[in-house]
């Protein structure tokens, strides 16, 4: 046999896909998306069923996977720049900062200095030129500016070290062309690859042949059922199943990790746009909303040769957890000054027991353009809390009996509620949470956003209680 070579350092691949929801794949429950190389990421890994985004809307959350902080520890608590401000609106929404700041540490800041070649690759959106990625711990940026969304999937492209192509390129192919040229070049060396998909964000843009073979499928259907969606899905699964073959091919997959997850929940409506573009139920509502619609994701991490295949977790996990463990997997020793809110998953990816029940908070103030509201919410066990900002009323669900929060438990558990009320203003107070203020503005015969937003079945059980 000859001597045995020293185990090789873990890679690391995070797969952050946008505005992907939690039943957008077959193996979490649609009957309508074809994600075959998913659906194999998870029999070969471990698939979460209570996995968080750290805010339901984009650069908060991805400033939370880098950092491992909530995003009202950041005050990065909105989409960059954030939506204009309804001028009659109850209340202004809270300032944040319009980048990821650079005296916050990076988990690719983390691993540089063990050797790891580190690529931010497809969306950023963490704040203009002198906070790219390669400000924050990125060796190579492909494709990552300020823009939260790609003007067209088609090229030819002008984006950071990924230009040129012709109209028949398609943006989520060339990206996965980038990350196979990446993997290629270090196989040899231990690397973090951050793989944020521009897809499936707006604008909804497929091949045809695609979009058409969706068409035929879409008849009938009542949730699930935009055809170019769901092509746009397609595209995506085939990416992750050529990393995964890469991977493969270049004999490594052995010791690299992949987490494949989404920055939020799937987009129901986009300002008034009358049909929805995806459904999350059984989840209420969608992005832009403290509602599990908005807020809970996919999770998938393979680990080779700890994680058992074919495992789900129901432990409610969050974005910000994945800095802890990817520190934990590298060896890393826990630096206390970095003030993480995250923890490490290990203990659930080994299945060892040893973890640590706790609770999971958002905050959110601001007006969405789904047509949510400023509130924050808390989740500890499976009941969880959402505090609505304008008028402090809260509503209180069982997830455990009721996933798509209709029945409002809050005057039934009038402890409970404020138990967990209590909770929540503590967390705020000790992460600096910022808060919107009252609009000087204000008029409530105006202050409806005109948006359609939330799921529609819920607007009138929503809105009753203000009146």
């Amino acid at each position: 046999m000859g001597a045995q070579r020293p185990p090789d350092k873990l890679n690391f691949i995070i797969i952050l896909i946008d505005d992907y929801g939690w039943t957008d794949s077959t193996c979490y429950g649609s009957t309508f998306y074809e994600t075959p190389n998913i659906d194999r990421l998870a029999r070969e890994g471990m698939r979460f069923t209570n996995a968080y985004a750290a805010c339901p809307v984009c650069s908060p959350t991805r400033a939370s996977i880098l950092t491992g902080k909530y995003p009202a520890h950041l005050h990065l608590t909105d989409w960059i720049p954030g939506r204009k401000q309804w001028p009659t609106s109850k209340l202004l929404g809270a300032p944040f900062y319009q980048e990821l700041p650079l005296w916050e540490t990076t988990i690719a800041e983390r691993l540089k200095p063990l050797g790891y070649t580190t690529a931010a690759m497809g969306k950023w959106h963490l704040g203009h030129e002198p906070y790219y990625p390669e400000r924050q711990g990125f060796d190579i940026n492909v494709a990552g500016t300020f823009r939260g969304h790609p003007e067209s999937y088609f090229g030819p492209f002008d984006l950071p070290n990924f230009r040129g192509w012709t109209k028949n390129d398609y943006l989520t192919d060339r990206l996965t062309d980038k990350a196979l040229q990446f993997l290629e070049e270090n196989r040899q060396r231990p690397f973090f690859l951050y793989l944020a998909h521009f897809a499936v964000h707006t604008p909804l843009q497929a091949k045809a042949e695609m979009i058409a073979k969706y068409e035929r499928k879409a008849r009938g259907r009542k949730l699930q059922k935009n055809p170019t969606y769901a092509a746009m899905i397609e595209s995506m699964d085939q990416g992750v199943g050529r990393v995964m073959s890469k991977l493969e091919d270049l004999k490594i997959a052995d010791h690299t990790v992949i987490i494949f997850t989404s920055d939020n929940g799937g987009l129901m409506y986009e300002g008034s746009r009358r049909e929805p573009v995806t459904s999350n139920r059984p989840l209420r509502a969608g992005k832009g909303h403290l509602y599990e619609g908005g807020v809970r994701v996919p999770l998938i991490i393979r680990w080779p040769g700890v994680v058992k295949p074919g495992t789900t977790c129901d432990v409610p996990a969050c974005s910000v957890d994945f800095f802890p463990t990817i520190e934990e997997m590298a060896g890393l020793r826990h630096d206390p000054k970095l003030a993480l809110d995250g923890v490490s998953l290990t203990p659930l990816l080994r299945r060892k027991g040893g973890f640590k029940p706790r609770a999971l908070y958002w905050h959110y103030p601001h007006y969405s353009n789904q047509g949510g509201v400023p509130g924050g919410a808390i989740r500890e066990g499976n009941l969880k809390l959402i505090e609505f900002y304008e008028d402090s009323h809260v509503e209180l669900y069982d997830l455990s009996e009721d996933i798509g929060e209709r029945h409002n438990l809050a005057k039934e558990m009038p402890d409970k509620a404020a138990e967990l009320q209590a909770k929540l203003k503590a967390w705020r107070a000790s992460v600096r949470a910022t808060m919107p203020t009252v609009n000087p503005n204000y008029d409530p015969a105006r202050a409806d956003q005109g948006l359609t937003g939330a799921d529609p079945a819920h607007q009138l059980e929503h809105h009753h209680h203000h009146h």
